[in-house]
């Protein structure tokens, strides 16, 4: 092994020069890329939404105005089938999904019937699913009664065309914004993400999206006037709608519609020539030309309604036939609110309204804060790392410290060929990345002492470190990547880019220990043909310890569980302290404008406006300040109600940093998401386990797994820790890095249990846990060194996170002694066993070597 090929030479340092090539375009500007060569790659890490700032806003298409809507339409479809067919009718009427008419003639129940046919007919779904679907089932009933019902699959495909018609508009509507890169995308049936980037209003953004923007024009109805028809019943044929005046002014609007919005082909803000004041002008196609110089030219002297959402915006006279195809709506608008309406009626109207149920904005001086926290916590903890290589292993540091530099390089070119977004989670997931690669060079140095030790010549010693470390490493490393991939599937947003980081950083870390360290190994034992280890490796301390383990096992796991109980009885009555990712609720980061934020005036401020329990607090700086709003009764609207109160109360002084609300149906999905994630990660991981290991071994994976979860939910009960998605993130890593740690003893004391078929478990087990001692202790110190920096240093958006992830390391590393080894005693694990595997594994050499004799 110590041979290293030329060709594989070349591969090993080109795929570090590509990997460096591919990272490089992130340490410049686009202005300064544009100065480089026309073959130098461009492509960059995409900035997440916390680091740049930006707005992340999901929103709900409410089913409930899709079922309106087709109720409506199919009351009115019977309506004219019935009366084309001259079919006399009483009793139509619709409610949720059921529509009923009774047929006052029996005899023409069954023409009825025939007429209503074209309803009930089955219509093909197109792309969706490539069949045909039955929208309306139709009931006979006695006495002449007719119930037609709207089927949950029609309604389902009715959602689903909404959904990709309001993906195309709210991609219009954003566009007309100006921003840059703008992700829309569908989440489940009834959902749209929509984030933007360095977006500075993301409540215009709102007011863009929340609106249907239905526009049509109206006659108003003269017949009587409209206090009358308030204080009586309007016409059947007409409505009362209310303008967008302050205070609102009733109207009588007939209800058939002269011209839609459906028949615009322009609309843009302009002046008013006589009065100078904005206003909209619009122009119709030819068909919307036609029908309104028609109605105009009928109805001169009389006014009409310019109705948006059924809002009156004017209701102008028609002082002579408007025959252009082109008009303007005037209704005392700000610049920007004629810009507004000008972008939402050039996009077109949504089918259905759009709630939003989850918002997650950034400023963009807070993203450049998160930046700046970022890169000093990585380069703190990257020199944490170095420093400490260098102190334990010497010149076999330095080897290790290059392989972790082509490492972050690989990541970062990774990261930039697919794409991906880079999040403050996903600079975590580096830093954490930094702490647990150099563990594959620890065992592999730590493999090649043994192995030197026990006699063997140090080039011999070399080959079979890296040989017997591989299968450690493989298996260590799984079980976090498994963690890792769980949490791609299930998290969204900031998780997901931590699961990105994390992934790609242990592939990367497993190719570089087998790759570089090996080919620097080679290069060094060629040039310096030493004969023994370095001097500079410091790890023999470990090997003169003899520690009996098992000894105090009784006590360890006494302490272990009275610790777990405390966690579980804190758990149980004072409860934990859940972020709006599980419960609902808004959080807003502000920063004073001028001085410190006085919080107790914002309290007072805040508790006058009847949101419900408000809590403010310091955070970081004492110029800034955590506010949290309980979740509103009202569901997602309510939450949004809330949030423009507050803005309203304290823009003025503050500057809102970040803004996160999520509304009831999104608390649930995550809470759900996050359940399912940990339970899912832990069965593949132990599925993984019980597949390499005997059935003892996998339960005992799973006691000092479940141990280290409890004590980390009783860390965030006892400090009062805000549990949220990250949190979760945080106990996924945590699980990832325990068994990677259980997974490193477990394969010394198989190796062992083949080795030492008579030994007593328990001395065979502490000899094992000292064999692998020095990588333990090597292995945690710099994940923790590495932790810690970003816990000093990475704000306080992650520190929770930090502090969760350092304390699970600790727990972790005591688990896999005190826990998951104790365990095998516990349930008698026999190395018969191995024995026997061993004996099915030499028959066929013993029977090959018969046959070849």
């Amino acid at each position: 092994m110590l041979y290293v090929s030329r060709w594989k030479t070349v591969f090993i340092w080109l795929t570090v020069l590509v990997s460096v090539l591919l990272a490089l375009p992130n340490a410049f500007s686009d202005e300064e890329l544009s100065a480089f060569p026309s073959w130098f790659p461009t492509n960059k890490v995409t900035l997440g939404l916390d680091l740049q700032g930006g707005s992340h806003i999901m929103l709900k298409l409410e089913r409930a105005d899709i079922v309106k809507e087709r109720l409506e339409t199919v009351v009115g479809d019977i309506r004219a089938q019935l009366r084309d067919a001259s079919i006399r009718y009483t009793g139509l009427s619709g409610v949720g999904q059921q529509v009923q008419v009774r047929i006052t003639d029996a005899d023409k129940v069954e023409a009825a019937v025939e007429a209503l046919r074209t309803l009930t007919d089955p219509v093909s779904a197109g792309g969706l699913t490539g069949g045909s679907i039955t929208e309306v089932t139709l009931e006979q009933q006695d006495g002449g009664l007719l119930r037609l019902n709207l089927t949950d699959a029609g309604i389902d495909y009715r959602v689903s065309s909404a959904l990709t018609q309001s993906m195309e508009v709210v991609r219009r509507r954003v566009d007309e914004l100006g921003t840059t890169e703008p992700l829309i995308q569908r989440q489940g049936d009834d959902r749209i993400i929509v984030q933007v980037p360095g977006l500075t209003d993301p409540q215009r953004l709102k007011s863009l999206l929340n609106q249907t923007a239905k526009l049509s024009f109206h006659m108003v109805d003269t017949s009587m006037p409209v206090t009358e028809a308030m204080n009586n019943r309007p016409p059947p044929s007409s409505e009362i709608l209310y303008s967008t005046d302050d205070p609102a002014v009733p109207y009588l609007i007939e209800k058939r519609a002269l011209v839609s919005g459906e028949n615009l082909v322009d609309s843009q803000a302009s002046f008013d020539q006589r009065s100078n004041e904005p206003v909209v002008s619009f122009r119709f196609d030819s068909r919307g030309a036609q029908r309104f110089a028609q109605a105009t030219q009928q109805n001169v002297g009389r006014p009409f309604a310019i109705v948006l959402d059924q809002q009156v915006i004017s209701a102008p006279v028609i002082r002579e036939p408007i025959l252009g195809g082109s008009g303007q709506i005037s209704g005392n608008f700000t610049v920007e609110g004629a810009n507004d309406l000008a972008v939402l009626l050039r996009a077109g109207a949504l089918p259905a309204t759009l709630t939003v149920v989850e918002e997650r904005t950034v400023g963009p001086g807070l993203g450049a804060d998160s930046i700046n926290a970022g890169v000093v916590a990585s380069g703190i903890g990257a020199l944490f790392v170095v420093f400490f290589m260098i102190a334990f292993y010497g010149s076999w540091g330095i080897m290790a410290n290059i392989a972790l530099a082509a490492n972050v390089a690989m990541i970062l070119a990774v990261l930039s060929l697919i794409g991906s977004t880079l999040t403050l989670p996903g600079i975590a997931g580096i830093v954490l990345t930094m702490g647990m690669a150099v563990d594959s060079n620890v065992l592999v140095y730590e493999r090649i002492r043994e192995e030197a030790k026990a006699g063997r010549p140090l080039h011999q010693a070399i080959d079979t470190g890296f040989t017997k470390a591989f299968a450690t490493i493989v298996d260590a490393n799984l079980t976090t990547l498994i963690a890792a991939v769980v949490l791609f599937f299930l998290g969204s947003g900031p998780v997901r880019g931590f699961a990105v980081t994390l992934a790609v950083g242990i592939v990367t870390t497993v190719f570089t220990a087998f790759t570089m360290t090996q080919w620097l190994m080679a290069m060094w034992f060629r040039w310096k043909r030493p004969k023994h280890i370095p001097k500079g490796v410091r790890t023999g301390m470990f090997d003169a310890q003899n520690i009996r383990f098992m000894a105090a096992r009784n006590y360890t796991f006494a302490l272990a569980g009275a610790m777990a109980f405390i966690s579980l009885a804190g758990f149980a009555t004072l409860g934990m302290n859940l972020g709006i990712d599980f419960k609902g609720g808004s959080i807003i980061e502000a920063k004073a404008r001028s001085g410190p934020a006085d919080i107790s005036d914002i309290r007072e401020r805040l508790s006058q406006l009847n949101l419900g329990e408000v809590q403010a607090q310091g955070f970081g700086d004492e110029s800034s300040v955590l506010i949290r709003l309980q979740a509103q009764e009202g569901g997602e609207n309510a939450e949004q109600s809330a949030l423009s109160k507050v803005r309203g109360e304290l823009e003025e002084q503050y500057e809102f940093r970040r803004v996160e609300v999520v509304g009831p149906s999104v608390s649930s999905d995550l809470t759900f998401s996050a359940t399912l994630g940990v339970a899912v990660s832990l069965l593949f991981i132990l599925i993984y386990i019980w597949f390499r290991f005997e059935w003892q071994f996998a339960v005992g994976a799973i006691i000092a797994t479940m141990h280290d979860v409890i004590l980390t939910i009783g860390l965030f009960v006892f400090l009062g820790l805000e549990f949220n998605l990250t949190s979760i993130a945080a106990i996924l890593t945590i699980i990832g890095y325990s068994l990677n740690d259980t997974v490193v003893v477990y394969d010394r004391m198989r190796e062992n249990l083949r080795r030492y078929k008579k030994m007593p478990l328990n001395v065979l087990i502490d000899i094992s846990i000292n064999q692998t001692l020095s990588r333990t202790v090597l292995t945690g110190s710099t994940t923790m060194l590495a932790l810690l920096a970003l816990y000093m240093f990475g704000g306080e958006v992650i520190s929770s996170f930090t502090l969760a992830m350092l304390f699970g390391v600790l727990i972790g590393t005591f688990s896999s002694v005190y826990i998951a080894a104790p365990v095998l005693i516990a349930f008698k694990l026999r190395p018969e066993s191995f024995q026997q595997d061993d004996d099915k594994s030499d028959k066929p050499a013993k029977t090959a070597a018969k046959a070849g004799a």
